[in-house]
């Protein structure tokens, strides 16, 4: 947690008044007893009713300056906890936004989620104790000890044993306890992903009928979570019964002891009750100190895991920035003797090398997992080559910031997603200030217009989280719309139309080819109709380069680009009118 002060550097008034005024609450709660054996043992022993009601009246005004300065410490801890919380969740957040592909794959999207929310508000409550109580409690304690010895030493002994016995209990149950914390954040990280996992493919869970099994998963996950948190609860379940045991014990030895000094003139009455609101106090105080290393144990935990998060650096880093070749003739995206692997595999792309010119169309097609999505997420840089240079208008993708490059890409995605709001909002995704007339122009060759124009609400059509009240063809248009708004200088389209029917599909290709003169265009597809008229087709093999070519160069020189041919054509429909 201390890593984590940096956080709140702008909240240095309320760390200091917060625990100022409860450090003050303190000192009148510990006069209290003082002022009730003075009333005791001066008022109401000789029936002095004007000295009880004058010392009555001193103790309701520290109560009531008691209450002002808590009030005040409550409020500085809200203003500085919840503050605290909003400036972690918002440079976490900006953090995990400039990590690539390879650190968000290996933390994982339900473990990012949790640290964001659980662990946060968990770190916002330590913030919240630590004003109001990690001052206060171990000031009575001490106070209270201190005062009891002020009225006889040899009572405060009975106060340090106690005192000494009840931090030993709180010692002994939170070091066992403390292990069983930190599991049930990772037991909660599963139950989370098992969740999102539901929620998100709740369609094809009753598409296979396994919704028993997925619940039997989900309890699986829960009971394990629970157990561990049953553990820790009997764990310290322990702590109230056994302090109260000790303090009970010392309180019937101070009364039993201080019966006999009251006999023998040695002490008042009033100093024994005084005695015993002390050790009430002490046992009140060490509660509230058992309850706070509960929640600092668990802000501990969180805080590791917010840190690791902070501490993941980026594998792909911006570059300084570059400026494009203004060469007519240098190639619009080039790849040399490139190679990728993912973390933990083997190579998933070896040694591809091939050129694009600016304006024409590139088809990349081959088998499930021959790496063709890999590919072209390394041009926006999405991740970075192993070995070998991807180029962007001449210049190594490395050398651009994240800005420059982008800014020349649209990139449509293999899973359509769409986000909350109107169509028109998203629409204006990669370009804010879009006119009608520019999204309209965009529907229109990504084949959205007319779907668009029969809904009653048209652009102002709300679309759900993930556009789920919308069809996959009709997610796949819009997405390919909203790419084309920005009018990118290169358009991946990342098989992005594979939920529409043929004819559509060939409408939008000829859209693209007849009404974005200029741009590049990268097709990765499966099926041989959508890239057979590309100027030029990569074909992609177990991650090899098993061909470059045309349509027909490729069928006629290529062995494996001519058995997709085959599997999907007729003989007669292979070759190019």
């Amino acid at each position: 947690m201390f890593r984590l002060r940096r956080f709140l550097k702008d909240y240095k008034l309320q760390l200091t008044i917060g625990p100022l005024c409860k450090l003050i609450e303190a000192i009148f709660e510990l006069l209290i007893p003082l002022i009730t054996a003075d009333i005791i043992d001066n008022g109401v022993r000789y029936g002095d009713v004007s000295y009880v009601l004058q010392k009555g009246g001193l103790m309701v005004l520290l109560g009531a300056l008691g209450l002002g300065f808590a009030l005040v410490c409550q409020k500085s801890a809200s203003i500085a906890s919840q503050g605290f919380g909003t400036k972690v969740r918002n440079a976490l957040f900006r953090h995990i936004n400039t990590l690539s592909h390879n650190e968000l794959d290996k933390i994982g999207t339900p473990s990012l989620i949790t640290r964001m929310t659980n662990d946060i508000n968990r770190l916002q409550l330590a913030v919240a104790m630590l004003i109001r109580l990690v001052i206060r409690a171990p000031f009575l304690v001490i106070g209270a000890l201190i005062m009891a010895m002020t009225i006889d030493l040899r009572m405060a002994l009975i106060f340090f044993g106690a005192a000494i016995l009840i931090g030993l209990v709180l010692f002994l149950v939170m070091n066992r306890s403390v292990p069983f914390y930190k599991a049930m954040q990772k037991k909660l990280d599963t139950v989370s992903l098992i969740s999102r996992e539901n929620l998100s493919g709740n369609r094809v869970i009753r598409a296979f009928s396994r919704q028993d099994s997925d619940e039997e998963r989900f309890q699986d996950s829960n009971e394990a979570l629970t157990k561990i948190a049953v553990k820790a609860g009997r764990l310290s379940a322990l702590l109230n019964p056994l302090t109260y045991v000790i303090a009970q014990a010392a309180i019937i030895m101070v009364v039993w002891f201080g019966a006999g000094f009251v006999f023998d003139g040695e002490l008042k009455t009033g100093e024994i009750i005084a005695l015993v609101n002390y050790m009430t106090q002490i046992l009140l105080a060490m509660i509230v100190v058992s309850n706070l290393v509960v929640i600092f144990t668990n802000a501990s935990a969180s805080a590791a895991r917010v840190n690791e998060v902070f501490d993941t650096q980026p594998s792909v880093q911006e570059g300084k920035g570059a400026q494009p070749s203004a060469d007519k003739n240098t190639p619009c995206v080039s790849f040399e003797e490139v190679s990728f692997g993912y973390p933990g595999s083997g190579y998933a792309l070896r040694n591809i090398t091939f050129t694009l010119e600016k304006g024409k169309t590139l088809g990349i097609i081959g088998g499930t997992g021959s790496g063709k999505s890999t590919l072209v997420n390394l041009i926006p840089r999405f991740y970075d080559a192993a070995e070998g240079t991807v180029r962007v208008n001449g210049v190594d993708v490395r050398d651009y910031t994240f800005e420059e490059l982008r800014s020349h890409i649209g990139m449509v995605p293999q899973k359509a997603e769409l986000f909350s709001g109107t169509i028109r909002d998203n629409m204006r995704w990669g370009k804010r200030d879009a006119s009608e007339e520019e999204i309209v122009r965009a529907l229109r060759i990504a084949q959205a217009y007319e779907f668009v124009q029969q809904m009653p609400e048209k652009l102002d059509k709300r679309i759900s989280a993930g556009g789920k009240n919308l069809s996959g063809g009709q997610r796949q248009r819009l997405t390919i719309a909203r790419a084309l708004v920005a009018q990118p200088s290169i358009l991946i389209l990342d098989d992005s139309a594979s939920a529409l029917d043929f004819a559509t599909d060939a409408a939008l290709r000829k859209a693209l080819r007849d009404k974005t003169s200029g741009m590049t265009v990268i097709m990765v597809s499966q099926r041989v109709g959508t890239v057979r008229y590309a100027d030029k087709i990569v074909v992609l093999d177990g991650g090899e380069l098993a061909g470059i070519g045309t349509h027909n160069e490729l069928f006629h020189d290529c062995e494996v680009y001519r058995e997709i041919c085959l599997s999907q054509l007729k003989a007669e429909e292979v070759e190019n009118k």
